[in-house]
């Protein structure tokens, strides 16, 4: 199985920069995908964007390409998801997931860490 804890969301004024982290452990050789994802209030779960776990090509939702960076750090157990230029309408609970090699899917999650952007 995979682990997956998020954490950095906060409270920010629009236009302004925060830094996800998406801790990872246990069986990660399985991971092919790593996602992001957010559920704004009142609104379906988003996919935000992702990186490919072997080799690190991401790809992103045309709503946040160019503002929001998917990176990896030196050792590979920590995803982040460095986000600027906020808006309110990126006020969401953001959520990583897992998708294990051959699944097709995302099939683990974290817990959610809430993100507020105001005007």
């Amino acid at each position: 199985q995979v682990q997956l804890v998020e954490s950095g969301g906060g409270l920010v004024q629009a236009g302004g920069s925060l830094r996800l982290t998406c801790t990872v452990s246990g069986r990660t050789f399985t991971i092919y995908i790593m996602g992001w994802f957010r559920q704004a209030p009142g609104k379906e779960r988003e996919f935000v964007g992702g990186m490919i776990w072997s080799g690190g090509n991401t790809f992103y939702a045309d709503s946040v390409r160019g503002r929001f960076t998917i990176s990896r750090d030196n050792a590979n157990d920590t995803v982040y998801m460095q986000m600027n230029r906020l808006k309110p309408d990126d006020t969401a609970v953001y959520y990583c997931a897992a998708q294990p090699d051959g699944a097709g899917k995302y099939e683990y999650w974290g817990q959610g860490t809430q993100v507020t952007v105001s005007s």
